[in-house]
């Protein structure tokens, strides 16, 4: 992937040398934090469930070991500027597409980088939860140690793994301004045993609209052959299927809240291939989806 290193991105908070905790906020992780949470205390063997619920509570601030202040490695140096740079080229995308494609202005979302947790709006941001999203206070969260666990799962961490994953989270960002996420609440609370169903709809949209991004950086020629291979690595590797094989050896389809690894590559590819938000329709249920003459009227 073609990226020139700059400045952090106006639209970056880097907290590495100061996470702490910072109670419950705005409820907790949700349902969703929590089941990946679970699903890696699993796989691995360690109780993040409880490492999580003590270190909900505390205010502590991280330092290093020796009590001096954080002082980045010259690789998590690099994740930070590829992340700052990935950051902006999605933001500066969207701020385009959004509006010719539904009618919508696009308002740009925060991102924070920390070590270990911190508090958002969303309650106890974790490294072990992986990257994620909160819509309350409209910022995306990342431990940059997640590439070397989502190499660990048999995903990549190249360049375009990683700008793969800030993408998806940014698609949960557009998912908040069109309406859907909120729109995906309401029908869960309406019929609880579509849950988890809706829950996977979301998230695939999110891969393709991720893929939607990645499809404006294949027009602009800085992405390659090897960067969309590593970008699919990545969704396969973070897929239902293939986290509960590793987990139990066997597979609960019903228990899916992001989707199999087909499903995950698949709209990822839909979105790379056809550059729009309006084919990027993954709900099954309720029509989460407005349709296209509808976005102006949420």
């Amino acid at each position: 992937m073609d990226w020139t290193p700059g400045e952090l991105s106006s639209d970056i908070e880097d907290r590495r040398g100061s996470s702490g905790g910072g109670g419950f906020g705005g409820g907790g992780l949700g349902i969703v934090g929590f089941i990946v949470l679970l699903v890696i205390s699993l796989i691995t063997g360690r109780n993040y469930i409880g490492s999580y619920l003590s270190g909900a509570g505390s205010s502590q601030r991280a330092q290093n070991s020796d009590g001096g202040p954080y002082s980045a490695s010259p690789a998590e140096d690099r994740s930070a500027h590829l992340v700052s740079w990935t950051l902006d080229d999605v933001q500066k995308t969207w701020a385009t597409l959004l509006p010719e494609q539904t009618g919508r202005e696009y308002r740009h979302a925060k991102l924070v980088l920390f070590r270990d947790h911190t508090h958002s709006d969303c309650g106890v941001a974790q490294s072990q939860t992986g990257p994620f999203y909160c819509p309350a206070d409209e910022t995306v969260y990342i431990d940059l140690s997640f590439w070397d666990e989502l190499r660990r799962l048999g995903g990549s961490n190249a360049d375009f793994a990683q700008a793969y994953v800030v993408a998806h989270e940014l698609g949960h960002h557009v998912q908040d301004i069109l309406g859907i996420e909120q729109k995906v609440q309401r029908l869960s609370l309406r019929d609880p045993s579509q849950r988890n169903p809706l829950s996977v709809d979301l998230e695939l949209q999110a891969d393709c609209l991720a893929g939607v991004w990645a499809h404006s950086t294949d027009q602009r020629q800085k992405i390659h052959d090897a960067d969309i291979a590593a970008g699919l690595k990545a969704a396969a590797a973070v897929g239902d299927d293939h986290l509960q094989r590793m987990q139990r050896g066997t597979v609960s389809p019903e228990s899916f809240t992001h989707g199999s690894s087909a499903q995950r590559v698949g709209w990822f590819k839909q979105g790379l291939q056809q550059g729009t938000v309006a084919s990027c329709n993954t709900f099954k249920v309720g029509g989460a989806v407005p349709s296209s003459g509808d976005y102006n009227q949420q």
